[in-house]
C-alpha cells in the first residue's frame, strides 16, 4: 500500500474500496497506474478536508490535539506540495507560552516588533526551551515572541516555511545575541575606548585559546550576559540537516566540519570593567575564563574537567 497511501499517512487505518485496481498487481504497476495516483491524491485531500473541518468546528479542541498530530501534518507539508496548499490554513505554530497561531495569524502578531531593516519578518524559535532558557528570556526582554519548534522534523519544516512564506526569516534564539537577532540598524554606544576593546579581546583570546571560538568585543545591553556564545543560523541548520540525513552529500559534508562559535564579549557589562581593573594578569585571566565558562554553561557546552574547574574557580571567587 506504500504507493497508494502517501508516506506521511501510513499510520492511517481503514479500507480502500476501489474497482479500478486488480487484486494481483506488481509494484511497478502500482507506480505507473494513473488510478493509483488519483487514489493517493484523493486520500490526501480527504485527510486535509477532515482536519480543516475539525479545526473550523472546534479550534480549542483542535489545539489540544495539535501536539499529537503535528508531526504527520508537518511531514505532509514538507513532502507534498498539494498538502501544504490545503494545510496552510489549519496548521498551527506554538510559542513558548503555549499559544497557538495559524501561519497568517502569527505573521500578523509579530510583524510590528520583529521586522528587520530590510522588511523581513523574523521568526525566533527555540529547539530546546530548557537548555536555551537564558536566550529565550533575552529575546523576550527585547519584546520578541519565541516559537517552540523542537520536533524531530522541525529542521525540514523550518526550511519549508521560509520557502513558502513571503519575506519571512526564521532564526534560532541562540543564533545571535538578542540585539542582533533582528537587525533594525540600531547601535548601542560602547563604554570602552578602542584601546580597552583591544585589551579585553587579547585577554579573552588568551583565556579561551580555542581556534573554533571567534571572539569579538561588542556593544550590547548592560543587562545582557558578559559573554554570549552563538552559532550562526546557517551553520547550525546545515549541521542539523546532516544529522537527519537530508539533502544528500552537501549536508553530509557540513556534518563533518567542526563546530564554530561566535563569542561576543559585552563591552557594556560591569564585569568587563572589573576585568580591566583587576590587580594583575592572572586575576584578569581568571575572571575572563569565568565569564567565558558561564557562557559555555548557558549553551550546555561545559563538560568534564572544564566543568569541574569552573566549579572550583567559582568557589574560590565567592570565598
Amino acid at each position: 500500500m506504500k504507493d497508494v497511501v502517501p508516506d506521511f499517512l501510513m499510520t492511517l487505518h481503514g479500507v480502500l474500496d476501489s474497482p479500478d485496481i486488480p487484486l494481483n498487481v506488481s509494484r511497478s504497476y502500482l507506480q505507473s497506474d494513473a488510478n493509483v495516483k488519483k487514489i493517493s491524491q484523493h486520500i490526501t485531500k480527504k485527510v486535509a478536508d477532515k482536519l480543516t473541518d475539525l479545526y473550523k468546528k472546534d479550534r480549542i479542541d483542535f489545539e489540544k490535539k495539535w501536539d499529537d498530530i503535528n508531526i504527520f501534518v508537518k511531514y505532509g507539508i514538507v513532502s507534498d506540495e498539494k498538502f501544504y496548499d490545503r494545510a496552510k490554513d489549519f496548521a498551527l505554530l506554538k510559542n513558548t507560552t503555549k499559544e497557538y497561531f495559524t501561519f497568517t495569524e502569527y505573521k500578523e502578531k509579530v510583524s510590528p516588533s520583529q521586522t528587520d531593516k530590510e522588511g523581513n519578518v523574523v521568526y525566533v524559535y527555540t529547539s530546546d526551551p530548557g537548555k536555551q532558557d537564558s536566550y529565550i528570556q533575552g529575546a523576550q526582554a527585547k519584546g520578541y515572541d519565541v516559537l517552540q519548534l523542537d520536533g524531530v522534523l522541525d529542521s525540514h519544516f523550518i526550511n519549508t516555511l521560509e520557502q513558502k512564506l513571503e519575506k519571512v526569516q526564521i532564526k534560532r534564539v541562540d543564533s545571535e545575541t538578542a540585539d542582533k537577532l533582528i537587525d533594525k540598524d540600531e547601535k548601542l554606544d560602547s563604554v570602552l575606548s578602542e584601546d580597552e576593546k583591544n585589551t579585553i579581546k587579547a585577554i579573552f583570546e588568551s583565556a579561551v585559546s580555542n581556534k573554533n571560538m571567534m571572539i569579538a568585543v561588542e556593544s550590547l545591553s548592560p543587562s545582557d550576559l558578559p559573554v554570549v556564545i552563538t552559532m550562526s543560523e546557517f551553520m547550525r541548520r546545515m549541521k542539523d540537516m546532516a544529522k537527519l540525513g537530508g539533502g544528500g552529500g552537501g549536508y553530509a559534508f557540513m556534518g563533518t566540519m567542526p563546530d564554530n562559535y561566535n563569542v561576543a564579549v559585552n563591552a557594556n557589562h560591569h564585569i568587563i570593567q572589573k576585568i580591566l581593573k583587576a590587580e594583575n594578569d592572572d586575576q584578569k585571566a581568571k575572571l575572563a575564563k569565568q565569564a567565558y565558562d558561564l557562557a559555555l554553561l548557558s549553551q550546555n557546552l561545559l563538560t568534564g574537567a572544564d566543568l569541574t574547574n569552573f566549579i572550583k574557580r567559582s568557589v574560590e571567587l565567592v570565598s
